[in-house]
């Protein structure tokens, strides 16, 4: 059984920014798979930003009832209405849509993104697999954090430091990729690709009506952390764990350095030829940047920034701003 050649997106809200339209926009140009599928849970705010998407061959604008689809795939699961009633009592929009990608994929199979990508290349040679997820290197992940060892904590606080510090350094990028071997390795759910009916994401959704709810709103609770708990209990063997530099070439933090203005910012070294997605983290100090991020930001900024060479790179004809 092979993943079906379709990606998906999911957004909670009315007003979509360019950066997430841009998302959607290279999956279409880039990904060479045929169908792109919007979903949101909002009418979307009519603009430019719509109007790009909607004269984009193969995407597909899908307005979704997220109680409806979390019933349907709780069913599926023997759990009757657990994720919709789960999804009810959470007032977080991330926290939300980590239920809903899962709910989603599981009921349709293909390929989820995270709208804070970028396609950088086809997506075919992922559809092989059964399902699979993405790794990347991190300082934190759930058990260094719930240690108590005052080595680990020792060792974690000096990756952290360096991390920070090589965030801030011209082209500290390329510093990190000479000690990237020392950080955790963990798996994140912003990339994600399954058949339908998935047995991993049928674990994964069971995991998550069985969070203690004090943790359940907690960041990560639902997503990256509780995804690579099920990850290491999985036995099945059919799971891929694709590598950081497919999806992640540049990880938390140090993603910040797809931000920076700085004279002869080249793409060349950042990604590899094993890069398919690029994910810049719009979750973390990034964020700030969307709010200024549109076409003529991009066009302006293409030959001192590494985002913004990206996008133009993967996007041939970039739609006006109005």
């Amino acid at each position: 059984m092979t993943i079906p050649a379709r990606i998906h997106f999911c957004w909670i809200g009315s007003s979509l920014p360019w950066a997430y339209v841009f998302a959607i926009l290279s999956a279409a140009e880039r990904g060479e798979l045929p169908e792109i599928i919007l979903h949101h849970t909002d009418p979307l705010e009519d603009g430019a930003e719509l109007r790009a998407l909607n004269r984009t061959p193969g995407v597909r604008l899908s307005r979704i009832d997220p109680l409806a689809c979390l019933t349907e795939a709780g069913q599926r699961l023997g759990m009757g209405e657990e994720l919709a009633a789960l999804y009810r009592g959470l007032d977080s929009p991330v926290v939300r849509a980590d239920i809903l990608r899962a709910a989603i994929l599981y009921l349709q199979g293909g390929v989820y993104l995270d709208l804070d990508t970028i396609t950088t290349q086809s997506l075919l040679p992922l559809l092989g697999a059964t399902q699979f997820v993405g790794s990347e290197f991190i300082v934190w992940p759930l058990a260094v954090r719930a240690s108590r060892s005052p080595l680990v904590w020792a060792r974690h606080l000096t990756l952290d430091v360096l991390r920070k510090m090589l965030r801030r350094m011209p082209n500290g990028w390329k510093a990190f990729r000479r000690i990237e071997e020392f950080y955790f390795r963990g798996v994140n759910n912003a990339v994600m690709g399954a058949c339908e009916n998935s047995p991993f994401l049928a674990d994964y959704l069971r995991a998550m009506v069985a969070v203690p709810a004090a943790r359940r709103a907690e960041a990560y609770a639902l997503g990256p952390d509780l995804l690579q708990e099920v990850v290491d209990r999985y036995r099945q063997g059919d799971l891929i764990i694709q590598e950081p530099c497919v999806f992640y070439p540049l990880p938390p933090r140090i993603s910040e350095q797809w931000f920076r203005i700085a004279r002869g910012m080249r793409l060349d070294g950042v990604l590899s030829a094993e890069t398919r997605v690029v994910h810049w983290y719009a979750s973390v100090r990034t964020k700030a940047r969307v709010a200024q991020i549109d076409p003529d930001y991009v066009r302006k900024h293409q030959k001192n920034q590494l985002y913004s060479a990206l996008v133009c790179a993967c996007i041939r004809n970039l739609p006006q701003a109005a």
